[in-house]
């Protein structure tokens, strides 16, 4: 099988070194950098900051968008900026990106890990509310962990690899525990959710634009809401809470050094213009792959379920009757043929700093470890220039 695996690979991408996820440069990207040099706009004051916060406020509907340094900073300040605090738990998935857990130790709070589901990857709805029904007492308007006393205030929907989640299912639970809904769509600039963006259906969504994502600004990130207030509050903390004055440093409260410069945002504004290329090319990709892998026993292709279209950030293969010694078999294999595949991120309720931090029976997602690989999924395979 794992013969099989590297064998359509190498057919579908053709000869030679393939990474995980590369930028793919074909547009004004030379050109918006150089005018920001020309220019001498190279920080956090420029044109184009402006311009990509547009841009990014068109393409997702959300009524404000705010572009940062990068995507865990983005998680951050928002928990902050939604008054997140110490002695308060977070809801968030093991399956992801050690950013998202750490986004909530920078506000003071904690942790505390949920399960996953094998369709989309994401929270299991279903077994989350049953869980909360058995370890949270009602205090007033608010639920508490009854273990740990702490607050549960809120809960970080990811959605894993661009797949959206059943964010609708989870809506409904945020809602009757009165739990904060910060999306964690870092993967997902273009995956919709019957026909709604990732990222606007929490409080506020988190974008991350690092270099290996569908569109990067070399480093960065956004918040997106559509709270007027919570938009300005943003803004300002993530400009050192500095208030506006012609030549005087006065700062409010503790604000951050969180806008991102000029430069990157030219980057990015260059990048989106080609946004629904980078789709339509990562789309032929993922049917490519759909195509292949459907001849493989006891291989799966990651699809999107019905409700929802995947950006097909990384396309993902799940091993059925997988084990750790199985799934580095062909992780060794892809590796020595220069295909450099990737597993899920190491469960995070495992990690030696979060091993403690509150959590569910989590059986789901140490099965997806074992079983699922991220495939070579760039933009740049089809030529999206013509």
């Amino acid at each position: 099988m794992h013969t099989q695996i590297v064998n359509i690979i190498k057919k579908i991408l053709g000869k030679g070194r393939h990474s995980l996820h590369e930028p793919y440069f074909c547009g004004n990207e030379w050109n918006y950098v150089k005018k920001t040099l020309d220019e001498n706009y190279v920080s956090s004051i420029g044109s184009f900051v402006n311009k990509f916060e547009n841009q990014i406020k068109k393409f997702t509907k959300s009524k404000y968008a705010i572009p940062v340094v990068n995507g865990t900073e983005a998680l951050h300040l928002s928990l902050v900026a939604c008054g997140v605090k110490s002695n308060d738990e977070v809801l968030v998935p093991t399956i992801t990106f050690v950013g998202t857990a750490n986004s909530i130790i920078y506000s003071g709070a904690t942790p505390h890990f949920i399960d996953s589901e094998f369709e989309t990857l994401g929270i299991d709805p279903l077994k989350l509310e049953k869980y909360l029904e058995k370890i949270t007492i009602k205090k007033g308007k608010f639920y508490f962990n009854k273990k740990t006393k702490r607050r549960i205030k809120a809960i970080m929907p990811v959605h894993i690899f661009g797949n959206i989640c059943q964010i609708d299912k989870i809506l409904k639970i945020a809602k009757k525990y009165k739990l904060v809904v910060i999306e964690d769509a870092a993967e997902a600039l273009g995956s919709f959710f019957k026909n709604k963006h990732a990222g606007t259906f929490g409080l506020v969504g988190c974008f991350s634009f690092n270099g290996n994502k569908i569109l990067t600004t070399g480093g960065g990130g956004a918040i997106i809401t559509d709270n007027k207030l919570l938009a300005k509050k943003i803004k300002h903390l993530s400009t050192t809470a500095k208030i506006n004055h012609r030549w005087e440093y006065v700062h409010d409260v503790v604000g951050y050094n969180f806008r991102m410069p000029n430069i990157n945002a030219a980057l990015g504004s260059a990048q989106i213009e080609n946004l629904n290329k980078f789709l339509i090319s990562k789309r032929k990709l993922f049917l490519k792959y759909c195509k292949d892998f459907s001849k493989v026993n006891d291989v799966t292709l990651i699809k999107n379920p019905e409700f929802s279209k995947s950006n097909n950030w990384l396309n993902t293969i799940f091993i059925k009757n997988s084990s750790l010694k199985k799934r580095n078999k062909v992780l060794s294999l892809a590796q020595k043929n220069q295909i450099f595949l990737r597993p899920v991120w190491k469960p995070l309720h495992t990690l030696k700093h979060l091993n403690k931090m509150p959590r569910m029976n989590l059986d789901a997602a140490i099965k997806i470890y074992k079983s699922c690989i991220n495939l070579p999924s760039s933009a740049s395979y089809f030529d999206i220039r013509k």
